[in-house]
Formats: C-alpha cells, structure tokens, sequence
C-alpha cells in the first residue's frame, strides 16, 4: 500500500514537472545581468533579452546588480527560485576569477548553477603606448626578458580578468611585469594613452577605439585565429602560449535545480536569438562573436576557466588585498 501511495506521488510530481515544462514559460522572465549598463556584458544581455522575449512569448526583464566585480550579481542568481523564472548572464569574472580569487564568496561556480549557453566569445589583447620601445610581439617579449621588473601593465583591477590575464601572461613566458590595478578600463586606458604605464591587458572591444585612432599599439590577442581587424597582429596560440589563449565569454545560467526541461527550452531560445542578424551585428560591432552551445559545453567552458583560475591564483600568490 505505501509502496502504491509513493508511485502515485512520483508520477504526480513527474507529470506535474512535465506540464511545467510544456507550458513554460507563462509570465516574464528576469535576466539579472551583475555588471552595470553600457559595457560589453550589457550589449551581449540585452540583445538576448530583446530576441528570446520574441522566442519566447513573454518579456525577458533585464536587472542590472553590479557591483563585488560581478558576485553580487551572480549571488541573487544563484539564491534564486530554480523555476526559470531567473536566470542570468556568466562571465569568465563572476564564474571563475572572483571564486578563484575569494574562496569565501558565497556561491559556487560549479554546484549553484545550471549553465544554458555560452551567447558570445571576446577576444582579449595586450597593448602598448606607441612609444613602447617594441613593435612587434616578438621585440616586446625581448624588451620584457632583458628588463625584468622594469615595466608596469594596467588592468580594470585586482582579480579582474585583465590582471589574470597579464599574470598567466607572465607565468608562460617567464617574464615579470608589475601589475598597476584600475577601478576599471576605462582609468586603466586613459593613464596608458597618457603614457603614465606602458602596457594594458584588456578585453578588445573597449581598446579598439585607440588601436584604431592609432593611439595603441596591439601586439598579441587571445583568440583561435586572426582577426580579420588586425590581420598583423599574432594569437598566443601561434606564439605557442596555450593558456593565455582562451577567450572571454558571456553566456546565459540558471540556478541549480532548475528542470532539464526549461533548460532545454531557454538553450533553444538562446540560441535561435544568435541567428539573428541584426543581434549578430550588435555583438560583431561591440568586438564580440556570436556562440551558442550547448549547456554541456557552457559547463565544460566554466569548469577549465575555473581551474586554470584556481591554478594560476596558487602559482601567483594572488590575494584581492593586493
């Protein structure tokens, strides 16, 4: 009899789950996005909420929760109802720099979400002042190995994907440069167009306006080919740097718990809103490449960042006090 009673319950709560699920969803959606308005995490949000309001049949409301470098955005994330009624925008800072750097942050990058897709790849750079004394990758490795200590890098912070970037940098080719950490690119660029430091790592879209004017010098990018923008510019996978390589990402979690089902229904959304062009030319135009995987692979994405973050947080001696 009891055995009876609990079949009949696990197939109310199985058929109740699959009525959710296929009438999923029936009011609006929130989209917390943990950076604030107008930088490339906000583009690549707002697009997406544009497009699978569409898909979807109801409103995608984007939240803005900045601040913490992201964590707070990314905590309300993962404390919230798992019924797909909140989800929200991963980066390579909230999933695995900030947890790498702060082992006491609140969530879990692995156990407290439930990845849906990785919306878009950017491609990152290490830049120079024009009167940097190297105008080749090849010359600034050169000028690097011969003056250990001698030259600074600016970066939009401490445990910033900019300041992990230049020390993963350092770590694969032995060099040493001093880390100058900003409140964010924007002072971090204008002291480096200043000629105040030398050298900046960033995200490309928000240098590209100066290596364009010619007020930067670009000299490696992180990506899997050459831009077709710098088509003289080297990867750091050409120059045999594995690690350095890797791209930033924005893509789209949910809370842990949150059903397979409306998983699968937010990934399908997603990813028919990247196949859409005038969405492809808002990312293309902010420096970033449309992506769309599955959330097998968005997981795989955030587990390699994590522990390379990890790793090189151990290796570097990073401390968020620095």
């Amino acid at each position: 009899m009891q055995a009876g009673k609990l079949a009949l319950t696990l197939a109310l709560v199985a058929a109740a789950t699959t009525a959710h699920a296929q009438s999923y969803p029936t009011k609006p959606i929130r989209l917390i996005i943990p950076f604030a308005p107008g930088g490339t995490t906000d583009i690549v949000g707002r697009g997406a909420a544009d497009q699978m309001s569409r898909i979807l049949g109801q409103p995608v409301v984007v939240e803005n929760r900045a601040g913490g470098g992201g964590s707070i955005g990314a905590d309300a994330i993962a404390k919230a109802a798992p019924d797909g009624y909140t989800i929200g925008i991963s980066t390579v800072s909230t999933m695995a720099v900030n947890p790498a750097c702060n082992p006491k942050l609140s969530y879990d990058p692995i156990k407290d979400f439930k990845p849906i897709t990785n919306l878009a790849n950017v491609a990152n750079v290490i830049a120079v002042n024009p009167n940097f004394p190297a105008k080749t990758y090849k010359d600034f490795l050169a000028v690097l190995k011969a003056n250990p200590g001698k030259y600074s890098y600016a970066s939009s912070g401490t445990c910033g994907f900019g300041h992990m970037l230049g020390e993963q940098f350092k770590v694969s080719t032995k060099t040493f440069m001093v880390h100058i950490p900003y409140r964010g690119a924007g002072p971090a660029l204008n002291d480096v167009l200043a000629g105040q430091v030398p050298i900046i790592v960033d995200n490309l879209p928000s240098s590209m306006p100066y290596i364009k004017a010619g007020k930067l010098r670009p000299l490696v990018v992180a990506w899997n080919k050459r831009l077709e923008s710098m088509p003289d510019v080297p990867t750091f996978g050409e120059m045999g740097l594995k690690e350095p390589n890797d791209p930033a990402w924005y893509g789209l979690v949910a809370p842990a718990g949150t059903p397979d089902d409306v998983i699968k229904k937010l990934n399908d959304a997603a990813v028919k809103a990247l196949q859409d062009k005038g969405f492809q030319e808002r990312l293309r135009t902010a420096g970033a490449e449309p992506s769309g995987n599955t959330p097998a692979q968005h997981a795989a994405e955030i587990k390699k960042e994590f522990d390379k973050m990890k790793n090189l947080v151990k290796v570097q001696n990073i401390k968020l006090e620095q």
